[in-house]
């Protein structure tokens, strides 16, 4: 194989760009293709279209408690000393219209989710109420009209926007649709991303390694890691440091993924091919080569085939942070997130940092912590710990980003912590 770096031309090697121009160029890849799903598995996926209601939610007006459906004029000035006393006309079954209109000075027993009958504007609440014999009740508590009521379309109404396209749906979400009666939901594909680990030094988990070999540590939790960001992980394996073997994983990985992630191979040395591979191909292009950030900066991001490669640092603290920095963005990004969305993190706290944190100016720095309670006050706490140390990340409770404009932080200081 040629020397595709020279050939190229690609003068910006291993020149960091920002964490800013790195989000910047993971987000003009577009998402990938949809397809239509029943709602019953939609949850997680990302909607390709907006979501009007086709019906009114609730389309009758129910009972909010247990209780009687009333005439609320009926109960004005009703109070404990000076009751109001009305007929009961019935009682409003589960999952049926009531038969008759309810008539002036009448009540009628109904349950929470019960159909209000026609002529019933208000709900008293079966704890204001006593049945005291002869067919009546006794309403201790005046009521006003609609009150303990869920009117006609309180939900939302008949062709009022749900959903806007891009809302990755929750569990509770599959809910609101099938109250409004859709089933069925067109969706962003999950991005397949295939996922191949670079390295002769690197052996299985359950090879014993010989001196100078470590077990695969990035292939597992990337392969979770790419699950949990919403994507299809297609795992190809462990390729040895020979170009011509890289060459044709990537090939056949392009051919089948929408996404291509490798795992070590991106650092400057001799055995550090990747790049070069990547270059091979035709049309292809390196849009960086290492980010302002630690640890993880011999980080790559490159197009091929029209997809996007993502080149992860062989260490695995290195690997783990910029995967959940801009790994899984690019995932949901390519599953149909907007940029916002993508580049979100899900869960923060504020915490006071314990001691001080040293940084470099021009380097966006992300320092593992761990939390602790200590005098009604939360800290947190840094450790110490190398990019090849995966326990470090293990033990840590989350992440506080110190920003490249910064020396440091200094301790006292409140910070947000990324949670894992």
């Amino acid at each position: 194989m040629p020397h595709a770096r020279a050939a190229r031309g690609l003068k910006f090697f291993f020149q960091a760009v920002t964490p800013d121009d790195a989000r910047t160029a993971l987000a003009a890849f577009a998402p990938v293709g949809t397809e239509r799903v029943p709602v019953a598995s939609a949850a997680g996926r990302v909607l390709a279209e907006p979501l009007v209601a086709p019906d009114d939610l609730p389309h009758f007006a129910r009972a909010n408690m247990d209780g009687y459906a009333v005439r609320a004029a009926d109960t004005f000035g009703a109070s404990a000393s000076i009751p109001a006393y009305l007929r009961v006309a019935g009682t409003v079954a589960m999952g049926a219209a009531p038969r008759r209109t309810l008539a002036k000075g009448e009540a009628m027993r109904i349950s929470t989710g019960g159909m209000l009958p026609a002529g019933a504007d208000a709900v008293v609440m079966i704890e204001h109420t006593d049945e005291v014999g002869d067919g009546q009740v006794e309403v201790q508590r005046a009521v006003s009209p609609w009150q303990h009521v869920v009117r006609v379309g309180d939900d939302v109404r008949r062709a009022e926007p749900i959903f806007a396209a891009g809302r990755r749906l929750r569990a509770h979400d599959l809910g609101a649709l099938t109250g409004v009666g859709i089933t069925r939901v067109r969706v962003h594909r999950r991005p397949r991303v295939a996922l191949v680990a670079t390295g002769d030094e690197i052996v299985a988990p359950e090879r014993r390694p010989r001196p100078g070999q470590v077990r695969n540590v990035n292939q597992y939790s990337l392969r979770a890691m790419i699950a949990e960001a919403g994507g299809a992980p297609r795992d190809l394996g462990l390729v040895p440091d020979r170009p011509e073997r890289l060459r044709a994983v990537l090939s056949r990985a392009l051919s089948g993924a929408d996404c291509v992630m490798i795992s070590g191979g991106s650092s400057v040395g001799a055995k550090d091919m990747t790049l070069d591979v990547i270059a091979s191909f035709p049309d292809s292009a390196t849009l960086f080569h290492g980010i302002q950030i630690a640890p993880g900066k011999p980080t790559i991001l490159a197009r091929a085939k029209g997809k996007p490669v993502l080149g992860l640092p062989g260490h695995p603290v290195s690997a783990l942070v910029i995967f959940s920095r801009f790994g899984a963005p690019l995932v949901r990004l390519l599953g149909g997130e907007a940029p916002a969305a993508a580049f979100a993190d899900a869960r923060t706290t504020r915490a006071t940092l314990s001691e001080n944190v040293a940084s470099e100016i021009g380097r966006e720095d992300w320092i593992r912590v761990t939390l602790e309670e200590r005098d009604g006050a939360r800290l947190a706490r840094p450790l110490r710990g190398k990019s090849a140390q995966i326990m470090s990340l293990v033990k840590a409770d989350g992440m506080v980003r110190v920003p490249l404009t910064d020396e440091g932080v200094e301790a006292g200081v409140e910070v947000e912590v990324v949670l894992f």
